[in-house]
């Protein structure tokens, strides 16, 4: 790889920062030279021995990076050269890196460019002052990531040797896009797009990054099809702009529906922005988008464009089976979207894992509503508490401008924070995020801590695995009024749902976690909340528990548990390749109740076979299911169905 030869690098056809593309571009994706340090003993680029090789942008853990070493290593290098492109005169160029976990230090031609910490937010360097005139450019990245760091937020990546309970192989280095971006001197660095429904207006906050200067101007263009609902020009008076964009106010209902953005209707507006000189030329341009939707909360209810809206959401842990939490290419981002919608599911919670832009791309476009959730550390500490700070207002400021993302939540289930009950400072720290995350974003609803221990939040959400559907049923009272006893008495995790200082005031309320219904051929090193013999008993065991949580009319909305099989947790609807185990039409039906006629017959269907099941017995299950691979089930039930 340090033979000098000049070679042409590939293209990737999927921009990895969707919200702001611009030409002029090159992916670093591909082999790169690689080796492991697992006591960390290395500080320098030229003291690694480079004997193996990598495919980057998948994790040294997974299949599809060619390395496959799942153990216990603190470190791991790279190093791979590229021809620089021919820049003009004030153009620089910038290195970018869409997640490298968790500390990455990176040369360029043996100078440090920088230094990042964070596993799962992005960082860049203007390397144009550390090329060389000639040959071919070298970048080295180390990647330092202790295994039995508990204090950095790590999510569900394991700190034993092998995956236990709900935890799984850890991400190591590199797992999202590296690539590099020619810019002018002075350029659009970041923006921010912040709709407003009631006054139809867009605010627009715009950075520049580069050479000061304050003699250009700002033109923007916002279109909707071949309609233009916006073009304007604005004096760049410093680096920061900040303008508010009134969109003309189309009237009535069904007029303002052509233009909302809606999980059935995800109405995108196109932008594009140019930066020009005194002179008219265009400096610098990229395109983007933004969406008309607004989220508010009015009593119980969660209101999306100004009506009641339940949300039915999955829970999706983002993992695949060769490639771990790096997507295996920008199709099956697309076809997670596509999946979970066609179970039926308006949303989904991305659990423990700040997903690829390119996911939040594909909810914005094909409307999926996404609620984004910070990785959780496992122990705190002074440390943990500006790791943390710092990292997840580094995720919000990169999403904050996604359609799709409708909540925000930076605890789950006390992780990182196991003593709420006792400890003041980790009860202060709750609600210090809580509260940043609000006057990071006051446009959302924020969930202080899911699943329990509520003391400050804007939906009460509760986890209850309960595998009865009658318990569940009459565990939840039908109005508020039984509220302040459901969170006094029941424990569904062996928890307090709220903590001593949280005051019920007719929140929202949400089951955020239940079901986890396991279905695996392999029961021996697989588990989950509660199993099903045979995929005709997944069905109706999915129908009943989905059929009492609809009918509780306490409930704002739900998170079922889960999207797919992650590794030994087998309680996903779909297999982890994918593949579902009951047809979707059959999950989707019992997600959301029945829509068309052939709905209404697989629902009768359902409650004939769960009447009979509980006349029966379990005695006469098909387990000649269990024997068959999940493909085959599927076939076999899609054409009886038919």
């Amino acid at each position: 790889m340090r033979n000098g030869k000049k070679r042409q690098l590939p293209r990737q056809a999927a921009y990895p920062r969707p919200l702001m593309q611009r030409e002029g571009w090159i992916s670093l994706n591909g082999v790169w030279e690689f080796t492991l340090d697992a006591d960390g003993r290395w500080t320098h680029p030229e003291q690694p021995n480079w004997a193996r090789r990598i495919k980057v942008p998948f994790a040294p853990e997974t299949r599809l990076s060619g390395v496959e070493e799942t153990g216990l290593y603190k470190s791991v290098w790279y190093r791979r050269t590229f021809d620089a492109m021919a820049l003009q005169p004030g153009q620089r160029l910038l290195l970018h890196f869409g997640a490298v976990d968790y500390e990455a230090s990176v040369w360029v031609n043996g100078k440090l460019a920088i230094r990042h910490e964070g596993g799962y937010s992005p960082f860049s360097a203007d390397i144009t002052n550390l090329l060389v005139s000639e040959g071919p450019q070298t970048i080295v990245v180390r990647a330092e990531d202790d295994p039995a760091d508990l204090e950095k937020p790590r999510g569900k990546q394991d700190w034993k040797l092998h995956p236990h309970s709900i935890w799984y192989y850890r991400t190591t280095g590199i797992w999202q896009t590296v690539w590099l971006e020619v810019v002018p001197e002075t350029y659009l660095r970041s923006l921010r797009w912040t709709p407003d429904c009631h006054k139809w207006e867009i605010g627009l906050e715009v950075r520049l990054g580069g050479r000061s200067r304050r003699d250009l101007q700002l033109r923007l263009r916002l279109t909707m099809g071949q309609r233009v609902l916006a073009n304007d020009t604005f004096a760049c008076d410093g680096d920061e702009i900040s303008r508010l964009i009134a969109v003309p106010d189309p009237g009535i209902d069904d007029a303002r529906n052509e233009i909302l953005w809606h999980p059935d209707s995800p109405k995108l507006i196109d932008a594009e922005l140019e930066l020009r000189d005194p002179a008219g030329n265009v400096a610098d341009r990229v395109t983007s988008y933004t969406a008309f939707r607004s989220i508010t909360l009015l009593g119980n209810r969660f209101v999306l464009n100004g009506k009641p809206y339940r949300l039915q959401l999955v829970l999706d842990q983002g993992y695949w089976p060769d490639s771990g939490l790096t997507a295996p290419d920008d199709d099956a981002l697309r076809r997670d979207i596509e999946l979970a919608k066609a179970m039926g599911f308006n949303g989904a919670r991305k659990h423990q894992k700040i997903e690829a832009p390119r996911y939040l791309y594909w909810a914005d476009r094909l409307g999926l509503l996404i609620w984004e959730e910070m990785p959780s550390p496992y122990r705190f500490s002074k440390r943990t508490v500006e790791r943390l700070t710092k990292q997840w207002t580094d995720a919000i400021l990169r999403d904050v401008s996604h359609p799709c993302i409708v909540a925000w939540v930076p605890f789950n289930e006390s992780w990182g924070v196991p003593d709420l009950p006792h400890s003041p400072a980790q009860r202060s720290f709750v609600q210090a995020m809580y509260h940043l995350t609000k006057t990071l974003d006051p446009t959302r609803p924020v969930i202080g801590n899911d699943g329990w221990e509520a003391l400050v939040t804007d939906i009460l959400t509760i986890h209850d695995y309960d595998a009865d559907p009658e318990r569940i049923a009459r565990r939840y009272p039908s109005n508020g009024e039984g509220v302040p006893l459901l969170l006094r008495e029941e424990r569904p995790g062996n928890k307090l749902l709220a903590l001593d200082g949280f005051t019920y005031k007719d929140h929202p309320i949400m089951l955020t976690e239940f079901g986890g219904i396991a279905f695996s051929r392999d029961r021996a090193r697989t588990w989950g909340y509660s199993r099903a013999a045979d995929p005709a008993e997944f069905a109706r065991r999915y129908y009943r528990l989905m059929s009492a949580v609809r009918s509780l009319p306490l409930l704002a909305g739900f998170c079922y548990t889960q999207f797919a099989d992650t590794y030994q947790e087998a309680n996903g609807l779909l297999y982890m390749d994918r593949t579902p185990k009951v047809p979707l039409r059959e999950i989707a039906v019992a997600t959301r109740g029945p829509l068309t006629p052939q709905d209404i017959k697989v629902e009768s269907r359902f409650r004939e076979d769960t009447a009979g099941t509980r006349r029966r017995g379990r005695a006469d299950r098909k387990l000649d299911d269990v024997a068959q691979p999940p493909s085959a089930v599927f076939r076999r039930r899609r054409k009886s169905d038919a």
